[in-house]
């Protein structure tokens, strides 16, 4: 049986569960009082630092859901996620429309990558 790790760990979750070589990361967000751009790459800075705590990088993801509270916000963030993405190491991926838990949160960014 494979253990399960968790990191970053409170009463109500993780934001870092690795069982065997799969990282979990919990949905992240960026700072509710930029735009879409800065609250898409405060995001992914926070998915980077979590990655490597982890042991793992963004060339290992494998795959990510992002949710946006609007997606007339879409090309922007897609702006960001294209420059911040490895050429050649693009996970599946999937985008949608969600109310998320703060009004003032544009984007929601949830990944699971491989590590080893």
């Amino acid at each position: 049986m494979q253990t399960i790790e968790r990191k970053q760990t409170n009463q109500r979750m993780s934001q870092i569960v690795i069982h065997g070589n799969t990282v979990y990361l919990a949905g992240q967000v960026g700072e509710a009082r930029h735009d879409i751009t800065g609250q898409t790459r405060d995001a992914l800075a926070r998915v980077d630092d979590l990655l490597a705590q982890a042991g793992s990088s963004r060339e290992q993801m494998l795959q990510v859901t992002i949710w946006l509270a609007d997606m007339a916000d879409f090309a922007a963030m897609n702006a960001v996620w294209d420059a911040w993405v490895p050429a050649g190491h693009a996970p599946a991926r999937a985008c949608g429309e969600a109310k998320l838990a703060d009004p003032a949160l544009r984007v929601e960014i949830i990944v699971c990558a491989n590590r080893g």
